[in-house]
């Protein structure tokens, strides 16, 4: 057996048995993917797969558990790797961060260059997707480190901590006619069309669950997975914006927009950053993760890294 059947059987399940997208994504043949399946299957003395003629139809019982062998060992000359990139060269290599739009546009630009400035020979890598594909990511190996606020803590295969909390705010052309009301209500919310976040993206989740609570319908004229847009078409008049205040900033490039503060509302959010569960993590990812917030450090990274658990709370 060897780490190309590994590769070849892991790429197959992810495929949803697909033997031709699996040869695609490889770049290989298909006929060379299904005797490499084959022969490993042979040597085991198993089927990892049931098959109708030639095509593969689902994953057997033993073949789970062959899948959950490959996934570790496939993981472990992951880590090979990286230890040897580690030694070989300490200050230098690629951090590749998943993470979101939100994440990346507003969070981590100071964090990312004071890395840099620490450890100039780091280049940065930013990937950026929905919560479910900074997962994905993680677990794909094409990313060292996650930081969204949605589906983060919901993957086995994570281990997740919380790096700091955050709240929804209102923003609203200065002459609207909430903007003169002291306090607003989800009922005055409800009313008005709103413009926010797509439905997995920035704490949308929140924001669902407080209107469902006082069971109102509120008027979503638009969603968008970013805050800019978001507060473009707000100036433009289609309705209330409910934005990350992260995306809401004393340099005056807000000054024509009310924002009000809505956690009483919507609740508080927790930005979490990831990692895969048992990766070998270079010195600049530690520091990284250090950077992006003061309740994360190397050791309780390490303790994390280590547990059982993979969701970590504040």
């Amino acid at each position: 057996m060897n780490l190309h059947q590994f590769r070849f059987v892991q790429e197959a399940a992810r495929r949803n048995l697909n033997l031709t997208e699996t040869a695609r994504v490889l770049h290989t043949s298909q006929p060379g993917v299904s005797k490499a399946i084959i022969e490993l299957e042979e040597e085991l003395g198993v089927e990892i797969f049931a098959r109708h003629g030639k095509r593969l139809k689902r994953v057997t019982e033993p073949g789970e558990h062959v899948l959950k062998s490959i996934e570790v060992i496939l993981r472990e000359v992951g880590n090979l790797r990286r230890i040897g990139e580690q030694f070989s060269a300490q200050d230098s290599g690629t951090l590749s961060i998943a993470t979101t739009h939100t994440q990346a546009r507003y969070v981590l630009p100071v964090p990312v260059a004071k890395l840099r400035e620490a450890f100039p020979k780091v280049n940065v890598s930013l990937h950026q997707g929905s919560p479910d594909q900074v997962a994905r990511m993680l677990i794909d190996d094409v990313a060292e480190i996650g930081i969204a606020t949605e589906s983060l803590a919901q993957y086995e295969d994570l281990v997740t901590l919380p790096c700091y909390e955050w709240q929804h705010m209102l923003v609203m052309p200065l002459d609207h006619p909430l903007a003169r009301q002291e306090h607003i209500t989800l009922d005055d919310l409800a009313a008005q069309p709103l413009i926010t976040y797509h439905p997995s993206f920035t704490g949308r989740t929140k924001i669902d669950q407080a209107f469902a609570a006082k069971r109102l319908h509120p008027r979503i004229a638009l969603e968008a997975i970013d805050s800019d847009v978001i507060k473009t078409y707000v100036r433009l008049g289609l309705g209330i914006g409910i934005v990350a205040e992260m995306a809401i900033r004393d340099d005056g490039t807000n000054s024509d927009l009310l924002a009000r503060p809505a956690g009483e509302l919507f609740g508080v959010n927790v930005a979490r950053v990831a990692f895969k569960r048992s990766a070998y993590l270079r010195n600049f990812v530690y520091k990284f993760a250090e950077l992006l917030s003061d309740k994360l450090d190397r050791a309780q990274i390490t303790r994390a890294m280590s547990s059982r658990h993979g969701d970590f709370e504040l």
